[in-house]
């Protein structure tokens, strides 16, 4: 209710003109000077930078267009400081090499936005950035590459190749050409802000490239063995939270987030994560599969990465 509030009294504030403003610095023939109406341009700077803490960043800059105090307003540090989340020095220091001396002489206004945008760390291998979907306080998001993966026969090229692809977030995706044993282990030591998150395998059965005039082409030629048995998913944290599940590859030609499981992080620490992909029955082969990448994000965004799969 406070929030609605404050929106409500900032945008019945940005309607007024600025001849409205104009007017009452300057009066008019029929109100002089000293009888003008106060307008938004008279509100003390402090108490906008107030009133903005309360919003989501989308509505701050749109605010920040109202006029000068209101720009000046909407670059306070405590207005940001609230949209920072909690580990963000550990994020600066992890992507962007700031140490906590560089990271506090930064406005937090600039820390934002370039926690916004994709960074990566771990020499290329995974990625973080902010979801500013999530409202008024954007959650942290960390993709992970099949190169930090430990992929069983990775580096036979009988059964895999790294094919390059404009599709994923790290420009290469693993290309299963055929195997009995598959098996893709990987880890991840994170300090994750307090909250719920969920972890997903991006995967494709199809191999996608370029054809003429920059169609999109797939082929399925070497996709087989995915319905005999379930691939196995699975995931632990260090604090003994587990989830696990099962699906039977079915979808061709399109990149699916496969939900492994949930985990809750209950304070700023550092957790490790271990999660794996398996699918082990050496009477038959399976291949035609592209690995892409593990992807960790909020709970609360699930409908909206379903609906962004390719």
């Amino acid at each position: 209710m406070k929030k609605m509030f404050l929106l409500n009294f900032s945008f019945m504030g940005a309607g007024y003109s600025m001849s409205s403003i104009s007017a009452s610095r300057s009066g008019s023939p029929d109100h002089p000077p000293d009888q003008a109406k106060t307008g938004l341009g008279d509100l003390p700077e402090s108490c906008i930078s107030y009133i903005l803490a309360y919003l989501d960043p989308p509505e701050i800059c749109k605010l920040a267009q109202v006029n000068r105090v209101f720009r000046s307003a909407s670059s306070a540090d405590f207005v940001w400081q609230s949209k920072l989340p909690s580990n963000y020095k550990c994020l600066l220091e992890k992507s962007l090499a700031l140490d906590e001396h560089n990271s506090n002489r930064t406005p937090k206004k600039d820390l934002y936005s370039r926690l916004c945008r994709p960074n990566l760390f771990d020499n290329g291998t995974k990625e973080i950035w902010l979801d500013k979907s999530c409202g008024s306080h954007p959650q942290v998001c960390v993709s992970i590459s099949s190169k930090a993966l430990r992929i069983t026969g990775i580096d036979d090229r009988r059964y895999w190749s790294n094919i390059p692809t404009e599709e994923s977030r790290f420009n290469r995706v693993a290309y299963l050409k055929q195997i009995w044993w598959l098996e893709a282990l990987g880890e991840l030591e994170f300090e994750f802000p307090p909250g719920s998150y969920s972890l997903y395998f991006r995967l494709q059965l199809g191999k996608t490239c370029s054809g003429r005039f920059g169609r999109r082409v797939c082929s399925t030629d070497l996709v087989h063995g995915w319905d005999n048995k379930p691939v196995r998913f699975h995931l632990s944290t260090s604090d003994g939270q587990r989830g696990l599940s099962e699906y039977y590859l079915h979808e061709r030609c399109s990149w699916v987030h496969y939900h492994v499981g949930d985990f809750v992080s209950h304070s700023p620490k550092p957790m490790k994560i271990k999660f794996s992909m398996i699918q082990i029955d050496c009477t038959h082969t399976k291949g035609g599969l592209c690995l892409d990448s593990v992807l960790i994000c909020p709970t609360k965004l699930r409908e909206k990465l379903m609906k962004c799969s390719l």
